[in-house]
């Protein structure tokens, strides 16, 4: 059985580059190829062009970088 979230805790990968200061979505897909410990998509499909991640998980990635990103 797959996890249960939140729908509010959910962020696309323009809301993802916004937390992490990108300026653009497109660079999101480069982080997950460049950082091994990106995290994971929480909803993946249409072969990878729709994604979400859990919030507080870019968050604490983020924040485990230590402006190194």
């Amino acid at each position: 059985m797959g996890r249960f979230v939140d729908l509010d805790d959910l962020v696309d990968a323009g809301e993802v580059a916004g937390l992490l200061g990108l300026a653009q979505r497109n660079s999101v897909t480069t982080y997950m190829k460049r950082y091994k410990d990106f995290p994971d998509p929480v909803l993946e499909f249409a072969d990878g062009k729709c994604r979400a991640w859990l919030r507080k998980d870019i968050e604490s990635w983020r924040a485990g970088r230590s402006g190194q990103a």
